[in-house]
């Protein structure tokens, strides 16, 4: 039986907690627009022009085949003076170009080359087009470390702003079905707001989709993903047998670029150790863009050049680009897939076809293969079975969250990122409706209970504190938040009327 001391009680509780959920939407709100808009940006441009024109079409000749990649190769190279050639990208289609990342000293570009005739099609900087815009808005706002930092602050709180918004939703429903799908059996009734069913119904529909979303994106962040969880996560250097020991050698007789031949000798190797190990984030990545699946992204790289790996290409076939390209297809990449060049003594041939690329739609497909540049033994076959347990929910979580699944995934993002946009502007219309109607009454943010002061409910306090620990940029958020409190906003009487 409730007493009025209880109903007091629980008031309160419910006061203090929808004070804090209104106060972490404010904040979180305009962040989760920006990411919804520009997530609906990245879906229209992937599957209309593709990330760097990859999509554009060419005309099937009668014949069908192909001109030699070497051949496609050196007329990208010609569209750029001194420049040398990155990375291939094989056509996704039959009707389509095939890519060729090249580079000089001041220019990246991406050029788009007919694959039968060799011709030119399109050529333009690398990671320029609307999809790299949006990309760059979803990753960082355009500010670098510090956008990443406020977007993984956002993050955080989302989770936390999902956890009490169950709560407020579950003690005005009692039921989850209530929850989920109102009806007219529903409490208070006559009170409810329309706006507030559809900012609460929503909120209930699509949470678990959101917080699914906000690990899933934090998990490429930069303290969280990249410090706390990816940290943890790559793969152990050695585990192919292929440590990533730089060591010098000695290169007169190779050609680093598109035509390397096969020596008849393995190259001389020195002992000596560089003082940075690179990584597969680090030479297979261009720009901001990431490119490499999640689990391999901090992973040191195999390098060439040691009597390590097996199974490669033959002894008597030469290394070049179109022999390299053959190799891919008999060992089983087909359609797009990635060749990215050696680059440097030590660089190896990288053989990769991901969905996290739009490469193919399904993420348990993922493969990346490295070849020795001088022996052209395989030096590393990952496969999606060798990702560990969270490197594969990322592989797959990240095809759902890019909409690479096919149609139906692509229409669940847009409808997502609709019901988002939807949630966050039907919280602001109920701030809006729950002003003051006289002017005179209108302060500041008038956030629920105005005036009044609560004790911290610590049963659902410890829980949140707990949940916002493991991800640290949202505890430094709340003990920020409560130093201004405490240190400034109690002691200055205007932002005590702002935001009290």
């Amino acid at each position: 039986m409730d007493t009025p001391s209880n109903q007091s009680t629980n008031n309160q509780r419910y006061f203090t907690v929808w004070r804090w959920h209104f106060y972490a939407g404010m904040f979180v709100a305009p962040f989760l627009i920006i990411l919804a808009c520009s997530a609906l940006g990245m879906l229209f441009m992937s599957n209309t022009a593709g990330r760097d024109n990859d999509r554009l079409t060419v005309a099937i000749p009668e014949s069908t085949v192909r001109a030699p990649v070497a051949t496609q190769a050196k007329n990208a190279l010609s569209t750029l003076p001194d420049s040398t050639l990155i990375k291939y990208i094989a056509p996704r289609d039959t009707d389509t170009v095939a890519l060729f990342q090249i580079k000089s000293a001041d220019h990246d570009n991406m050029v788009a080359v007919n694959p039968y005739t060799a011709d030119i099609v399109a050529s333009r900087p690398a990671n320029s087009n609307l999809y790299y815009t949006f990309d760059s808005i979803h990753s960082d706002l355009l500010l670098g470390k510090f956008g990443d930092y406020l977007l993984e602050t956002a993050a955080s709180l989302t989770i936390l702003l999902i956890l009490s918004g169950w709560y407020l939703w579950w003690q005005k429903r009692k039921s989850i079905k209530a929850m989920l799908i109102p009806n007219d059996t529903a409490p208070n009734k006559k009170k409810r707001s329309f706006i507030r069913i559809i900012h609460a119904t929503l909120g209930s529909w699509i949470s678990m989709l959101l917080l699914f979303f906000c690990i899933s994106g934090m998990a490429w962040a930069g303290v969280w993903g990249e410090r706390v969880v990816q940290a943890w996560s790559q793969f152990p250097a050695g585990k192919w047998g292929v440590a990533p020991v730089p060591v010098s050698i000695d290169h007169s007789q190779h050609q680093a670029g598109m035509d390397m031949d096969n020596a008849d000798a393995a190259p001389h190797v020195h002992g000596s150790t560089p003082a940075v190990v690179p990584t597969h984030g680090s030479v297979l990545n261009s720009g901001t863009a990431k490119e490499v699946p999640w689990v391999l992204e901090l992973t040191p790289m195999p390098v060439s050049g040691t009597t390590m790996g097996k199974d490669g290409i033959a002894p008597n076939i030469p290394i070049m680009i179109d022999t390299v390209d053959r190799f891919a297809r008999e060992i089983g990449f087909n359609g797009r897939y990635q060749l990215n060049l050696p680059q440097g003594s030590t660089g190896v041939w990288t053989i990769s076809q991901d969905s996290m690329s739009y490469d193919m739609k399904s993420p348990t497909a993922d493969r990346t293969v490295h070849i020795d540049r001088y022996s052209g033994n395989i030096l590393a076959d990952i496969r999606y079975d060798d990702y560990n347990a969270f490197g594969k929910f990322m592989a797959a979580g990240l095809a759902l969250h890019m909409g690479t699944l096919g149609w139906w995934s692509l229409l669940a993002n847009v409808l997502f990122c609709l019901s988002v946009i939807a949630m966050c502007v039907s919280g602001y219309v109920m701030w809006w409706q729950r002003r003051p109607r006289h002017a005179s009454e209108y302060r500041g943010l008038n956030p629920p209970a105005r005036g009044q002061r609560f004790t911290v409910w610590w049963p659902l306090a410890i829980p949140l504190l707990a949940v916002a620990i493991i991800f640290p940029t949202a505890i430094i958020a709340i003990v920020i938040i409560a130093l201004l409190d405490f240190l400034v906003i109690s002691r200055v009487g205007f932002l005590q009327r702002l935001l009290k």
